[in-house]
Formats: C-alpha cells, structure tokens, sequence
C-alpha cells in the first residue's frame, strides 16, 4: 500500500460507513415496499428484519473461511449485495404484480441481503487489521462506530431523500451503485499490490459488469414500472404519484355510452368508481344531515365526493375538510374528471381545507361541529386502524357540538363482517349510541356504515325535510338498509385501541379470504 496506514484505515472505514448505510436503506425499502403492495407494516417489517438479522448471522459464520483472501472476497461480496440489494425492489415488484409470489420472494431477497451484509464485518475486521494491528476491543469500537454512523445516515437519507427525489425502484438501483464504488473501488485500489494483475482485472471488471447493469436498469426503470403498475389494474392508467404517505392511482375505461368509468386506487385499494359511486357516498352522508349540520367536518375523503354532498344543503354554514396528503387534494381540485365529479365541493366558499394527519388534528382541536363525516380508508395497516380505535372515536365525540352526530364507513358486512361490527362496537366502547346500516354499491359489494349520537337512544336513520334531489337513496332504502340477514349479524368480536388494534387482524384475515 502506498497510503499511510493513518490515511488507509480512514478510507476503510469509511467504506464501512458506506456500506452501512446502502445496507440500511436495502432494508427499508424491503419494508416501505411491502407497505405499499401488501399493507400491514408491522407484519412486512417484522418479516424483513427477522429474516435479514438471521441471515447476518448466517452470513458471518459463512464469512470465516474466506479470511484467508479477504480482499477478493470483500469485493466479489459487494458486488453481489450491490446487485442483489439495487435489483430488490424490482425484483419484489415484479413478483407482486406478475407472478404472484411477493412474500416468498421477500423472504428470499432479504435472506440473501442479510448475508451479505452480515458477511462485510469479519471481513472489513480483517483488512483493517491487515493494515495496522490493534487490540480486538479497539478494532472492534472503531469499526462499530462507523456502522452505526453510516446506518443513521442510511435511515435518514431514505425517507427524506432517496424515496421522494428517486422513488422506490431508482432509488435502490442509486444505492446498488454506491455501495459498488465504496465497497469495492476502495479496497481493490488501498489492496492492489495484494492482488495479482489476473486477479486486478477480474475485480475491476467485474465491478464495470455491475456498475453496467444497475445503470442500464436505472434507464429502463420508467417504462418498467409503468408495465408492472399496469399489470395490477385491469384499465389504462391515467395517472399514477407516489407521495410521501400512500400511492394514488387513477384508471380510466371508455365506455361505448361515452360516460366512461374513472376510478380511484390508494395503495391498490379501490376508493371509488364513477359508475356507482354516489350509492356510496349518498348513503354514507344524507342520513347523518338529517340531524343538525351547520357546521359539518369531513375525516379523510380528499377526493371531495363526500364533501360534494354536503355543500348541496344551503343549511351548511361552514364546512371543514381534513385530508393527509396535500397530493390527493390538488388532484381532487385540478384534475379534470375528479373535480367535474365533484363538482368542484373543495372551492366552495364555505370549505375550509386542511392537510394534516385527523388523529393529530383532533387532539388539538377546540372547536365544535355538529355533523361529522369519517370516510378514511379501510383499516388494513396500524397507521389506519388508529382513525378506527376507540381513541380516534373518543376524540371525535369531544368535537361534537350539542345534538351532534357522526357517520362512519365502516367496510363490508359480507366480505368483512368482523370488521364491521368491530367498528360498530368501538363507537360504542367510545361512549356513543350506535345504528349500523349497509346498502349495495356493485364496485364494492354490500357495503356498511354506521352512524352515532351520544344520546342514549341509537339515532334515527331518515332524511332531512331539506334533502336535495337524490339518484339512490330514499325512505325505503334506508329502512331496508338496517336490516341484516342472519348470517351477517353482530359478531362477538373485541374492540379496536390503539394498543390493540385488532382490526389489522380482522382485515386482513377476511379480505384475505373473499
């Protein structure tokens, strides 16, 4: 080596610290992507670090026998966690959206992440000490604090960085590259008198082999994941973001009437179909106005169909909208057939719009409303089923004015009916009367709601004398709508909290099923 020895231990290290964070970004975007795809974070996060903490493990005690040339064997496994980490996510991707293998797949592709990563240390340990030796303890400490700085990096530099500027797919194949030029330029060019030419080339080539397929996949990713995306939805696709807290799909189908079907998708769920979707919100909104609304809030529903309904009555005075994602906002404002169906609700003088997270929002909450509307997505992760808890209901019914009443859609009786009457019983574990109902929307199927008053008598289910013209529901539906066959009745189910929230259970053991 001609680098003083001070000059090359810090150039070691501080591939340690590279490589370290490359490793750490693998991992969450294992764990990001599942969330996306799958829903559930906690369950993708405990699979992808359960299964990448073994095989560390795995990777190490693999990793003793090749101490004896570790500056080949450091470099043929950077390579190979450079390839194998950067093609991750779309390899996962594609198992998902063609194959219909995801969760084996990420078992594989985090096992094999795992051991390579967890295969670097011994490694690393060795080549530092071929260049100064050093008591293990000290060695040890030196080589732990640049990891462990590089893994905070690593975690900070995913969600704030790399995920928004690059997206899931281009920003692990960035990574890839990378950890390729740490992992392996540095050693190969600090250890190139170890090596002989033979050896040299093969390395450098190798990593130009490396450096080549994760560029070439970098180009070709656009139209990749146009493809996969496309795969998942049955029609075209005319607009697809991912934002910082979900993925917005919207499809388009041209119908030989002319009328064609716009349809809304928040990772990969529906949320609507023109077709139909005023059963959904017609019945989700009219029977709670039929009590005191002048001042009405609406939880969720950024496409602004639910708000749509409520400024039809002139008795709204005032009318408040809080969505998460100012992405779903713009859209429901400026995209062209959402703002037609909503018939432009979000600029009505007497809507007010805010962007923040409902559950916060509530909490420091000091007004009063006296009709409050939740239309959140279905509680199929930890993040949505706390706007499902008993908590979420409890802070709701504090921000209800006298007489007040909310609504509450609250899934499928059918398809998920302990889920429904989960809900149902958390609203009432929160201190309010409840009266579940459900209608037929044919995008979703039988489709319930529940709606609550902190009276002691359970609220009626009618509509207001003031009621605007509607195309589904009347007297007559709503009455049917109470009633439930006898194989969808209450269910002896438990609450949802927020320390045990059971419907993340229920959601994805039903769905699972239908």
């Amino acid at each position: 080596m001609r680098a003083p020895a001070r000059v090359a231990r810090s150039l070691v290290l501080g591939a340690v610290f590279t490589c370290a964070a490359c490793g750490l970004v693998y991992e969450l975007a294992l764990v990001a992507l599942g969330s996306y795809l799958v829903g559930n974070s906690v369950t993708q996060a405990s699979i992808v670090l359960s299964v990448m903490v073994f095989a560390m493990g795995v990777g190490s005690l693999a990793a003793k026998p090749l101490q004896g040339h570790p500056v080949v064997a450091f470099a043929v496994i950077e390579g190979a966690l450079a390839l194998v980490g950067g093609l991750s996510v779309l390899a996962l991707y594609a198992a998902f959206a063609w194959l219909d293998l995801y969760v084996p797949a990420l078992v594989v592709v985090a096992f094999a992440v795992g051991a390579l990563i967890g295969a670097e240390i011994p490694l690393l340990m060795t080549l530092l000490q071929r260049i100064r030796r050093q008591d293990a303890g000290s060695a040890v400490a030196d080589l732990f604090a640049a990891d462990y700085v590089g893994a905070l990096v690593g975690g900070l530099a995913f969600p704030f960085l790399l995920l928004p500027t690059f997206g899931h797919i281009k920003g692990a194949l960035l990574v890839g590259v990378v950890n390729a030029v740490a992992g392996i330029a540095v050693v190969l060019w600090l250890f190139r008198r170890r090596l002989g030419r033979a050896s040299r080339t093969a390395l450098w080539g190798g990593m130009a082999g490396v450096l080549a397929v994760l560029g070439g996949t970098y180009a070709l990713a656009d139209g990749f994941e146009v493809s996969a995306r496309q795969a998942l939805y049955s029609d075209p696709i005319a607009v697809a973001e991912r934002t910082p807290y979900q993925e917005i799909v919207i499809t388009r189908k041209a119908a030989l009437s002319g009328a064609s079907d716009v349809r809304l998708f928040l990772n990969g769920d529906l949320q609507f179909s023109s077709v139909d979707e005023y059963r959904y919100h017609e019945s989700l909104v009219h029977p709670l106005m039929s009590g005191p609304h002048g001042r009405v809030l609406v939880l969720g529903g950024g496409d602004g169909l639910a708000m749509r309904e409520v400024v039809r009555y002139p008795g709204v005075r005032s009318a408040t909208l809080v969505e998460l994602d100012p992405a779903m906002i713009r859209l429901a404002r400026t995209y062209g057939p959402i703002a037609s169906l909503n018939r432009h609700a979000l600029d009505d003088p007497r809507v007010r719009v805010v962007t923040a997270d409902a559950f916060s929002w509530l909490r420091r909450l000091d007004e009063r409303f006296d009709s409050v509307v939740v239309d959140m997505p279905d509680p199929d992760d930890v993040s949505t089923a706390k706007l499902y808890s008993v908590e979420f209901y409890g802070l709701v019914k504090r921000a209800l004015a006298p007489g007040g009443r909310m609504v509450v859609q609250s899934g499928s009786p059918y398809f998920a009916p302990k889920s429904f009457w989960s809900i149902r019983k958390s609203i009432a574990a929160a201190g309010l009367s409840t009266t579940p109902y459900h209608v037929d929307v044919p995008s979703f199927g039988d489709w319930g709601f529940v709606l609550a008053s902190p009276a002691k008598e359970p609220p009626a289910l009618a509509l207001a004398p003031d009621v605007p013209d509607l195309r589904f529901l009347d007297a007559d539906v709503l009455r049917a709508a109470t009633v439930f066959p006898k194989d969808r009745r209450s269910r002896d189910v438990d609450v949802n909290t927020l320390v045990h929230p059971r419907l993340v259970e229920y959601e994805g053991e039903e769905w699972k099923n239908s």
